[in-house]
């Protein structure tokens, strides 16, 4: 449970008072919900060294702000501290909200209160549940809820509940989110404003006839697009008509589980076009302006790797045609706040409107370093008022690029494993720094990466005054970082900066899955992790090293002691065979004397050794065993890290081992330690994967496992 101390106060130190909560109550009137059982595990407002909004600084903060001065994020991770830091350095009180999954999660840490919302829903529909964010948003006083990225980000059945509930969303009006959600509308309104289009449907469908139809009439390849929604999901390439029908019905199916609309959106299919996509920032005044564009054409799987901004080797006179289309199309439709308009660039060099992206977007961080422009704290301050001339930018002449920047996501993603996400928690954490590095995260040592949500870890943000520099600087930082205890994608990301496609700027969506050396992986050793491993070396070998002091490492194989008698004695393993399970239990209820479990093959084997016995080994010494504990309950001899270490490590069969040693011990029952859902393994495996675990090892081991 968490303390009722204001997570501003914690990071600061200051010291809990018996009169916290009367100074809390006596500050902050807002009406507040009963309290429930759950409550426990929330933060609610108390006393804190807030800025008096009367002293000077306080006047600097508060001088823009307007009406807001409590907003929340109804989101979790990098975006809601990114929001919360925003809302800081205007003076204002920031509100977190948190799943139960979430209770420990840094960001919640991070505002000046945080509540557990939608128990009892699962860790994403805690975030999803907006009738719950609204209700725990009024009952503590909120004004305003940004709603990040993700998640309710372009949800306008959200956006407009708060303008129901006189609560302000910090972004677009709900009716331009529901417009640009809908890829059909969208596209028929960046026709009516003269942006060029690729050839698709005029509206969506859920009709595989429908889709060949226009795959005949226009030709192979074609894409599949969820109408509502993005992020890579329902989006198919399909190239022949023998895999429409195929295709067609998972992507419909997987845009039904995402969006809750199975309807697709169809057309003509451009081959490994740029991705480029321009910033906007509109008021509520019809005043519009770019922020220049950014290059997101290194994507895996739809996905967005690397981003820079500006887009580099791009024509000038294209550059400024795409900047152009934005911001007229920003203004046909009205569009209010912070937004994206995306497009595609073919080899030709033509552009073709893509969609656009009503919120902010995870690689704004590089658009801000190059113009200067803080664009969340824009964001906020039209959400309360303002207009573009109110926060310093009179005309797109104010809007000056300088520099490059590129980002790189982070990622709790295995690249050895088909970037399979991992999470556990982060042993070390030493990020990059100097001049020109910028961090966007939540991560400190000691964080828990939870498998229940995106597998970002932290935002790696460069900036220098050319590309080839900024390719410099993030290569020295992605070097820098230092991240144990879950993987990461670094040495991939590493992989992408060295190729010559990459330092060339002509890459394109296709750069990565065209060029398989991306995925030869180098993974590094740390410092730390070599020294244990020498320290090992020698508590097993010997120091054996020039110059090394000690004893030399022995060479003596051990004579393990002779049986006295040919056979075995009679054990608990034939009373299991000759009368089951019952039997058994009977025969050891009966038991008079003390009954051991020996762990010598298991546990002392894994500790004393580790786990380094080969089966000869361990077969050499069975003879013995099986005579001088044959009255022994049993033999834990199987699990933990016998299987893994046997086959990764001493290149034998598992399995083989099992049953060498059965035949070596025919009378004492084995047993094996299985830890759940991890089996005998280091990650989680599915139910029937460990089912059939179990029964091979039971069918190896002679059917000797109780």
């Amino acid at each position: 449970a968490a303390t009722p101390l204001s997570s501003r106060a914690a990071a600061r130190g200051s010291a809990i008072r018996t009169s916290r909560a009367a100074a809390g109550r006596a500050r902050f009137s807002a009406p507040r919900a009963p309290p429930s059982p759950r409550a426990a595990i929330s933060d609610p407002p108390s006393e804190s060294a807030d800025v008096d909004a009367e002293s000077g600084l306080g006047k600097i903060l508060r001088s823009n702000t307007g009406k807001l001065n409590k907003i929340l994020c109804a989101n979790r991770g990098e975006i809601a501290v990114r929001v919360f830091r925003a809302g800081t350095e205007l003076g204002m009180r920031t509100v977190a909200i948190f799943s139960e999954a979430d209770r420990l999660a840094t960001h919640r840490y991070k505002a000046d209160e945080s509540y557990c919302v939608n128990p009892g829903e699962t860790p994403v529909g805690a975030y999803l549940g907006f009738e719950g964010i609204i209700e725990t948003a009024k009952a503590n006083g909120v004004q305003a809820i940004h709603p990040g990225y993700g998640f309710l980000s372009e949800n306008a059945a959200f956006a407009r509940r708060c303008e129901e509930e006189g609560i302000t969303f910090i972004g677009p009006r709900s009716e331009t989110i529901t417009q640009m959600g809908d890829k059909v509308i969208a596209k028929a309104l960046a026709k009516e404003c003269g942006l060029p289009l690729v050839p698709g449907t005029e509206d969506s469908t859920n009709s595989l006839e429908e889709a060949q139809a226009f795959a005949e009439e226009f030709g192979m390849p074609i894409m599949l697009k969820a109408a509502f929604g993005g992020g890579g999901r329902g989006m198919r390439v399909v190239r022949t008509m023998s895999e429409l029908p195929e295709a067609f019905t998972r992507a419909s199916s997987e845009a039904l589980a995402a969006f809750g609309d199975g309807r697709m959106f169809l057309e003509r299919y451009v081959e490994a076009p740029r991705h480029i996509e321009v910033q906007i920032l509109a008021d509520g005044e019809g005043n519009v302006v770019h922020l220049a564009e950014r290059d997101c054409s290194v994507q895996r799987r739809h996905q967005k790797v690397v981003e820079l901004a500006p887009a580099a080797y791009l024509d000038d006179e294209l550059r400024k045609t795409l900047h152009d289309d934005a911001v007229r199309l920003a203004k046909h439709i009205n569009y209010r706040n912070a937004g994206t308009v995306e497009f595609m660039v073919d080899k030709q060099g033509r552009h073709y409107f893509l969609e656009v992206n009503p919120r902010i977007q995870v690689e704004h961080t590089v658009t801000e370093e190059v113009t200067g422009i803080d664009l969340v704290q824009s964001q906020i301050l039209i959400a309360g008022g303002a207009t573009l001339a109110d926060i310093g930018i009179h005309s797109q002449d104010d809007i000056v690029v300088q520099g490059f920047a590129m980002q790189c996501r982070i990622t709790t993603e295995d690249p050895q494993m088909n970037f399979a996400p991992d999470f556990g928690k982060v042993e070390v954490y030493r990020p990059p720094g100097g001049m020109g590095v910028r961090l966007d995260g939540e991560v400190v040592v000691g964080s828990r990466v939870s498998p229940n949500y995106d597998s970002l870890l932290v935002k790696l943000t460069c900036k220098e005054k050319n590309f080839n520099a900024v390719i410099q600087k993030m290569y020295r930082s992605l070097s820098e970082f230092r991240v144990r205890g879950v993987k990461t994608n670094i040495p991939f990301l590493m992989n992408v900066l060295k190729a010559d496609t990459f330092i060339s700027g002509q890459f394109a969506t296709d750069f990565i899955d065209t060029t398989p050396s991306l995925f030869e992986l180098e993974v590094g050793t740390d410092d730390m992790t070599k020294l244990l491993t020498y320290l090992g070396e020698v508590a097993v070998n010997g120091a054996k090293h020039p110059g090394a002091v000690g004893p030399a490492p022995t060479v003596e194989e051990p004579v393990p002691p002779k049986p006295e008698l040919a056979q075995p004695p009679r054990g608990f393993k034939q009373v299991l065979d000759e009368e089951g399970p019952a039997g058994f239990a009977k025969a050891v209820r009966d038991h008079k004397g003390l009954l051991l479990m020996d762990t010598t093959w298991r546990d002392a084997h894994q500790s004393a050794l580790a786990t380094r016995m080969r089966t000869r080994d361990l077969l050499a010494s069975a003879p013995a065993t099986a005579e001088a504990l044959a009255s022994a309950y049993s033999l834990e001899m199987w699990g933990g890290a016998t299987f893994d270490v046997s086959l990764r490590f001493l290149h034998e069969c598992p399995w083989q081992r099992l049953e060498q040693l059965r035949e070596a011990v025919p009378n004492v029952p084995f047993q094996m330690l299985l830890r759940g859902a991890n089996a005998v393994g280091y990650t989680s495996y599915a139910d029937n994967v460990v089912n059939a675990f179990v029964a091979e090892a039971r069918s190896a081991g002679g059917g000797g496992f109780p």
